[in-house]
């Protein structure tokens, strides 16, 4: 992706497990750590996909190191598509290497993001996160934000949306409808982020896709700071 972009080849759950490492955007100790999954793994979908790499730039402004897994048999990642349950295991695995890795950053940020498929294999991690950590050995912390984008509601049913999750979605996406979306939004008592006018894979559409993004950031922060005062 950039001059900052380290990869790398870890043990996973089913074998080696490829990642991408960037750096955040700007100078100075890290602010926290956020993992990104990438679409569909049978229609092309890796860590190098354009819309993971707009949820990696717009993380790493706010000062997060982002890792992307390749799922199992893509790349350099061993096994075969899992239907979205191994998948989960490849995040939680690149999420235990982090930590370890990223020790120091006790206390910080934690952050998730996904696109397609990937979104809908976050939202299992985001479901699983307050449960599922200690059993993994990983200290307690709340997971503050799981941008959804382009949710493949229509290709694997996603978890139950708790308090970090937003969603955005493009007006004429021609892989997910946005109207399938606004549905399981609906049931889940979330909105939904609109982008006019762009398909599925955003095309030409990047640099506003990497502002909503950020707006959604600031809106979970704005619902998690009048959490915390009581409002």
């Amino acid at each position: 992706m950039n001059a900052q972009t380290e990869r790398l080849v870890i043990q996973g759950p089913a074998g080696n497990l490829e990642l991408a490492v960037d750096q955040p955007g700007q100078a100075g100790k890290p602010l926290g750590l956020a993992v990104i999954a990438h679409p569909h793994p049978l229609f092309g979908g890796n860590l190098d996909h354009k819309v993971v790499q707009t949820l990696v730039r717009a993380f790493a402004e706010q000062g997060l190191v982002c890792i992307r897994p390749n799922f199992r048999g893509v790349g350099e990642s061993q096994g075969s598509h899992a239907n979205g349950e191994g998948e989960q295991e490849d995040l939680w695995a690149a999420w235990q290497w982090a930590e370890a890795r990223y020790a120091g950053l006790v206390g910080q940020r934690r952050w998730m993001g996904g696109f397609s498929f990937g979104a809908a294999v976050a939202s299992f991690i985001a479901h699983q996160w307050s449960d599922r950590r200690p059993s993994l050995g990983l200290m307690p912390i709340n997971l503050q934000a799981c941008i959804l984008i382009g949710l493949a509601v229509t290709r694997l049913t996603p978890a139950n949306l708790g308090d970090p999750c937003a969603l955005i979605h493009g007006e004429d996406d021609e892989v997910v409808p946005l109207q399938a979306v606004c549905r399981f939004a609906q049931d889940q008592k979330k909105s939904v982020i609109v982008m006019p006018g762009a398909g599925h894979f955003f095309h030409g559409r990047l640099t506003e896709l990497r502002a909503l993004i950020q707006f959604a950031l600031h809106g979970l922060a704005a619902t998690q700071a009048r959490q915390a005062d009581g409002s």
